[in-house]
Formats: C-alpha cells, sequence, structure tokens
C-alpha cells in the first residue's frame, strides 16, 4: 500500500503542487461547495493512479485544489464506502494519500440519520466522538511505523480546538449547531428500527455508513478531525416513512448553502486551517 500511495502523493504533486494544510471530504449531495471557492483546478478520480472512484449517489467523483478565504484547500468531491465493494485499505486509500502528502487537517462531511429525539431534517451536527459498528478497523493488518503506531489512541479522535472554532465560527454566520455522537454501519440497506433503537441505547445521535475509517485513519496518522454532520432524516422507526436516498439528496441540497457558509466563515476566522 505505501508504494502505491506514495506513486499517487507524486501524481498530485506533479499536477497540483504543494497540498494545502486543511482538506475538506463533502459527502452525500454536498459537492456544490467547491462554487465558492476560487482558482480551483480539478482531477477527476479517474485519472488519478490507485484512486478508487465513486460510484454512490450524489458523489461527483472530483479532488479540488482551490482558495477559500484567501487560502489554499484541498477538497474531495465524494468519498468512497465498504458497500461499494471496497476493501478497507481501499475506503481509507485518499486519507493516507492526503497524509502522506502533507495535509495537517481533515474536514469531514456527511449526510446522517437522526437518532436523537432533539435532531430534525436539516440540522447540522459537529461529531465529537464515534461508535464503530462497520465490522471492520482499517488499522488491521501490518502496521506501517512511518503513519503512526501500531495502538493509536481514539481517547481524542475529534479535535476540541477545530470543534470550538467551527462552533465560533457558526454563531458569527447565526447559525445553529448542536454536538452529537455518530455510529457507523456497514450498509447499504438502511437500519432496522430496532438497530436505531439499539444505537440510541449505546448513546449514538447520529447514524450513517461513512467517515468513521478516515477518522481513525487520520488520527493514527497525526491528521486532526473536525466533522460535521448534515440531518436529512429520521432514523428507522421514528417515523411511519420508509427511507430513501431520494428523500436523503433532497434535504442535503437544501442544507448545502448553510454548510458552505459555515465552512466558509470557518476558513475565514480560523489560523489554524
Amino acid at each position: 500500500m505505501l508504494n502505491k500511495v506514495r506513486e499517487t502523493v507524486d501524481f498530485l504533486r506533479s499536477q497540483l503542487g504543494d497540498p494545502a494544510r486543511t482538506a475538506i471530504v463533502l459527502g452525500s449531495g454536498l459537492g456544490g461547495f467547491v462554487d465558492s471557492m476560487t482558482n480551483c483546478v480539478s482531477l477527476n478520480y479517474s485519472g488519478i493512479p490507485n484512486w478508487p472512484i465513486s460510484t454512490a449517489p450524489g458523489h461527483a467523483g472530483s479532488l479540488v485544489k482551490g482558495e477559500l478565504g484567501g487560502k489554499a484547500i484541498l477538497v474531495m468531491q465524494g468519498r468512497v464506502h465498504y458497500y461499494e465493494g471496497y476493501g478497507p485499505d481501499q475506503v481509507v486509500f485518499p486519507v493516507r494519500v492526503l497524509g502522506e502528502w502533507g495535509i495537517s487537517n481533515l474536514l469531514l462531511t456527511n449526510a446522517s440519520g437522526g437518532i436523537s429525539h432533539s435532531l430534525k431534517p436539516g440540522d447540522l451536527v459537529l461529531i465529537h466522538d464515534h461508535i464503530n459498528l462497520t465490522g471492520f478497523n482499517p488499522l488491521v493488518g501490518k502496521n506501517i511505523d512511518k503513519w503512526g503506531p501500531r495502538f493509536p489512541d481514539m481517547t481524542y479522535a475529534y479535535s476540541e480546538e477545530l470543534m470550538s472554532l467551527m462552533e465560533k465560527a457558526a454563531i458569527n454566520q447565526g447559525i445553529l449547531t448542536k454536538r452529537g455522537v455518530y455510529v457507523a454501519f456497514s450498509g447499504p440497506s438502511y437500519e432496522t428500527p430496532a438497530e436505531i433503537r439499539m444505537a440510541r441505547f449505546l448513546g449514538a445521535d447520529l447514524v450513517g455508513m461513512s467517515t468513521v475509517p478516515e477518522v481513525i485513519t487520520a488520527n493514527h496518522m497525526g491528521i486532526r478531525v473536525a466533522a460535521i454532520s448534515c440531518v436529512a432524516n429520521y432514523a428507522a422507526g421514528m417515523t411511519s416513512k420508509r427511507l430513501t436516498e431520494e428523500e436523503v439528496l433532497s434535504e442535503m441540497a437544501k442544507a448545502s448553502d448553510k454548510l458552505s457558509a459555515l465552512i466558509t466563515a470557518f476558513f475565514n476566522t480560523s489560523d489554524v486551517v
């Protein structure tokens, strides 16, 4: 894996130059964020050596380097998931490349189902902890010591400093944010009502099918992480409605402007990114 990561990094350096300090991964239906950036150079995933191709709805599949608030930024328009048939190494391959390339901060976004009764569709939630029920961990296998320790600590998987800066930016924009615990299942089937009741009992506020493997990998490499989840729907069993991907994409389209405004304010007011 190390050789493939280095090959990809060499290619990206030849096309995009030095990395930005911060990279953003855009979840389902949020790819339009790049419209707020300037001086953009875009590479389709299919043209990047070894890079896995996004097949999920709402994931454009491009890596974009540009500027926001006068600062360089890298944006992944879409990610890959375990349910697409990719192995753990492939799911986190982009994070490995970004880390080897030299980023310091990783901002993750996703669409989620609301488990907590205090959340409703359209809410923006800063993830401060997670529960991994995907059935896999991306660090299983031989450890590459250059990237990180065999047993990385996950006590502070989500950077308190980045979360606080994001909350300050939200207040300045008049945007309400909450904090929550995210539980990840493998998908692609939505969770059953019984699984949602279990997740709520375990302390989860949000449910989804991504993000956690990326967080684990970033922490392994010493990359600071912040994660924003947009509640796209009530989780299974909380209403009588069936869950559909169309509902998720529709709600994410509505929330896109609010999320873009928050991230832009975050970059404009923070010196750490």
